[in-house]
């Protein structure tokens, strides 16, 4: 996994995710879920290349289910974007590298916008 990649949990997501400044993206995801190993790869290179304009992070929903549940995640992998604390954009199941960079790219450029 990316050093620059979180891992979020129960236990951290007020610290991490609702307190955080600026855009968090989160993968809600499990090991057993096949397109969530899919998309793994291309969520730690999007933690690479967003370092110090998005946070990216993952959340295991079999290790924080309450989290998980209280956003109605019921599909995974799941993507939802965060900005001061609130669910600002979510896409559900694996996306193309292309697809998923557009999207977290419009993110961002909204995120800047709003902080301004």
């Amino acid at each position: 996994m990316n050093q620059s990649i979180q891992v979020f949990t129960a236990e951290n997501w007020e610290a991490e995710v609702l307190a955080a400044e600026g855009a968090v993206l989160v993968d809600f995801w499990a090991a057993w879920c096949p397109p969530c190993r899919m998309l793994a790869p291309l969520v730690d290179e999007l933690a690479g290349e967003y370092e110090g304009r998005v946070k990216v992070g993952k959340l295991d929903v079999d290790h924080s289910p309450d989290v998980a549940s209280r956003y109605g995640i019921t599909s995974i992998p799941s993507l939802l974007v965060f900005q001061d604390g609130r669910v600002v954009a979510q896409r559900v199941g694996a996306l193309p590298r292309e697809e998923l960079r557009r999207w977290l790219d419009t993110c961002a450029a909204a995120a800047t916008i709003a902080a301004r």
